[in-house]
């Protein structure tokens, strides 16, 4: 199952797995706004050694590093001196680690605990990254006491799929940046492809109850987004009615010459609908259709 960051609670671990730095991006910065909002002791482990990349996304999120360090309500830390400290990953000394994180910041007052980590560091080839699978299954019971809460950074570009699916499969369950629109059927949530382009992600269902939703969406891509094409992926989508269809025609029928409505990974099923009542012939709709399971 993927939440919202603004799901995440105390006993979760979770994965966020991204295909460009703007998806983890708000991941992250609202992960750890959350975390300091509530009063909790945030730990960023990152691949950037300085940790001035995320610095630099929390500070245009608003909030203020320097003294949210300076106060110990968070840190940022490499993540060779988070996993690797002795050069080496050791499954039992990570774990440890996290435990005095824990009980320190507990006693020191705080809420809770969160933990983000980049996982990029386990495919550069020191010894015992082989264990991360073990690591991610046992470190589930640190979290599983409900006082703390993590989210492990992979990032689909360079993590193998099978190797990917086993490690996101060793968590409870996986996190995305937070819907602008989700009203238990209908789900639209800001992303990222993998070039960086923004897109909108449409899950669930789309009928004459929340249509609107999912216009104001695209009205706002189209007027703050990049003047190039508007994206949309259409992967976890289950239905939308004619008055939805109708909506992603009117939007494309509006965009000027040279830009285009990309409609991503909609069901075979539901192009062949835009294709019955004409709409694939309106100027700037592309439909780029799933394949058709073999």
């Amino acid at each position: 199952m993927v939440r919202q960051v603004r799901d995440v609670r105390p006993g979760d671990h979770l994965y966020a797995a991204f295909s460009h730095e703007n998806e983890q991006r708000e991941v992250v910065t609202a992960f750890v706004g959350d975390g300091l909002e509530s009063g909790e002791r945030v730990l960023c482990l990152t691949d950037d050694p300085a940790g001035e990349r995320v610095r630099r996304w929390l500070g245009s999120a608003g909030i203020d590093t320097a003294a949210a360090t300076r106060t110990g309500r968070l840190t940022l830390r490499s993540s060779e001196d988070g996993y690797l400290p002795s050069g080496r990953f050791d499954v039992d000394a990570t774990i440890a680690m996290l435990r005095r994180e824990v009980d320190s910041c507990l006693g020191a007052g705080f809420t809770g605990f969160r933990v983000s980590g980049e996982m990029g560091w386990a495919l550069r080839g020191a010894p015992g990254t082989e264990l991360l699978d073990t690591y991610e299954r046992r470190v589930t019971a640190l979290f599983d006491e409900g006082l703390s809460a993590a989210i492990c950074q992979y990032d689909t570009r360079l993590f193998p799929s099978g190797r990917l699916d086993a490690l996101v499969g060793c968590h409870h369950g996986g996190v995305q940046a937070n819907a602008l629109f989700h009203d238990g059927r209908l789900r639209i949530t800001p992303g990222s492809d993998p070039s960086g382009a923004p897109l909108l992600r449409v899950a669930g269902i789309v009928d004459q109850d929340n249509t609107a939703a999912l216009r104001t969406a695209l009205e706002a891509l189209l007027r703050d987004g990049p003047d190039d094409d508007v994206r949309l992926d259409m992967a976890g989508l289950e239905f939308i009615d004619v008055a939805g269809l109708r909506d992603l025609a009117s939007t494309a029928a509006l965009l000027p010459p040279g830009r285009r409505l990309r409609v991503l990974n909609l069901a075979p099923m539901l192009g062949e609908v835009v294709r019955l009542v004409g709409w694939d012939r309106t100027p700037g709709l592309i439909l780029d259709l799933e394949a058709v399971p073999a």
